[in-house]
C-alpha cells in the first residue's frame, strides 16, 4: 500500500530496537506505531509546558531571519 507519509531513518542500537519490539508487541502495536505514539506523547507534554508549537517556526531562528 502506497502512502504520502514522509520517511525518516532512525539509527538505534540493536538492544534498544529489541526492547522497543517487546514493548510494541505488549501494546499490540507495530514498532512504527509505538514510536509514533511516543512522539505524540512527548510533543503533547512539551506543548503542555511551553504552549502550542507552530509547525512552520524554528525553535532557534538564526540572526539572518532564516
Amino acid at each position: 500500500m502506497k502512502d504520502n507519509l514522509p520517511r525518516y531513518t532512525l539509527r538505534v542500537s540493536a538492544l534498544l530496537l529489541k526492547k522497543l519490539e517487546f514493548v510494541a508487541e505488549y501494546h499490540g502495536r507495530t514498532k512504527n506505531k509505538e514510536i509514533e505514539m511516543l512522539i505524540r506523547q512527548h510533543i503533547a507534554e512539551f506543548e503542555r509546558v511551553h504552549g502550542p508549537i507552530d509547525a512552520d517556526a524554528k525553535a532557534y531562528p538564526d540572526e539572518m531571519g532564516e
